[in-house]
């Protein structure tokens, strides 16, 4: 057993609002909390007109106070995008409203379009490249205020709060800058399956104790989506391979509704197929022993779910049905 999360996009479904979409985070957020769930984060992406959780940290906020001991945060920050003083005054901020719940997971892609990084970014030769830099600084802005006298800059709020930091990733390379900064580690094995075993073992293999982890501690990503049948599930999947296709034609749309005549092209079947690798769909029995496999593989620590359902009630069902399968570590 170990402890399960939930991912976040605030997925804004066809035919729904922006508020709508914020209003089920909240819910779902809500929903998680009472069924033990250890952590709701949020994603930042941008110019996509399926996802409201775009100003992160604000919807974070909007989902804590929706709650009352789950810990929020975000899974993650493209730090290349922002200033990392204004990201310590942001989660500064949100430590102050919502003591010891907060995570700040960190991310070095842009989480949109080139063009659209180049409208974000203060500076896009100091983007990605920087990224170490930026982690170290942000650190050390969300430090000890005894260490600030000697700074010129100091983050208020956001000294003393000690936000966790966590380092995301889809390749090698936040796997190996985890280990020697001795960071929790999540890896995005529910886009991105290809250096899933790799990235862990150099993360595991590599890691250096630090003042805030002393041994190496890894969550893992999947796509869930549970029913109380395999066919309900496999229906309601189709959103996300749908959603997963309009990406590469470079079509934006909102979250699509499910389509139980879904037709891909062969292309577009394998991509989906390929990036959606460890998506566990089904009914409880069939997903417990999906993930029973995955996590066995993985050997993770803890597993945190991104749950692509359209419908709202469908989406906290399977939220429920997760915590059924017996293998999850519950925090209450």
């Amino acid at each position: 057993m170990i402890p399960f999360s939930i991912l976040d996009l605030s997925q804004i479904g066809e035919g729904g609002t922006v508020r709508e979409a914020l209003d089920n985070s909240a819910l779902m957020a809500g929903h998680a909390e009472t069924l033990g769930y250890t952590r709701y984060w949020l994603a930042e992406h941008h110019g996509m007109p399926g996802i409201a959780s775009a100003a992160t940290s604000i919807v974070i906020a909007h989902v804590g106070q929706a709650t009352k001991t789950i810990r929020i945060g975000s899974g993650g920050i493209m730090l290349p995008n922002h200033s990392p003083l204004v990201i310590a005054e942001q989660f500064g901020t949100l430590a102050a409203l919502f003591p010891d719940r907060v995570d700040l997971g960190l991310g070095r892609a842009p989480g949109t379009d080139m063009k659209t990084a180049r409208a974000l970014r203060r500076n896009m030769d100091a983007g990605v490249d920087n990224f170490p830099n930026d982690v170290l600084e942000l650190q050390a802005y969300l430090g000890e205020s005894d260490d600030a006298t000697h700074r010129p800059v100091i983050a208020v709020p956001g000294m003393d709060t000690h936000v966790p930091i966590w380092l995301l990733g889809s390749s090698l390379y936040s796997a190996q800058l985890a280990a020697m900064l001795g960071l929790p580690y999540a890896f995005a094995s529910h886009f991105a399956p290809e250096h899933l075993f790799q990235a862990l073992s150099i993360y595991r293999g590599q890691f250096k104790p630090s003042a805030v982890l002393d041994k190496p501690y890894a969550m893992v990503g999947i796509m869930g989506v549970a029913a109380d049948t395999d066919d309900e599930a496999k229906y309601l999947y189709t959103s996300m391979q749908q959603s997963f296709a309009n990406l590469r034609r470079n079509d934006r749309k909102p979250f699509p509704k499910p389509n139980r005549g879904l037709q891909l092209s062969p292309d577009e079947a394998a991509m989906v197929d390929h990036m959606l690798k460890y998506a566990v769909v089904g009914s409880p029995t069939t997903i417990e022993s999906k993930l029973k496999a995955f996590l066995a593989q993985t050997e993770a620590d803890e597993l945190i779910i991104s749950m692509p359902i359209h419908d709202i009630k469908a989406r906290l069902r399977s939220v429920e049905l997760f915590t059924q399968t017996g293998l999850m570590a519950s925090v209450n």
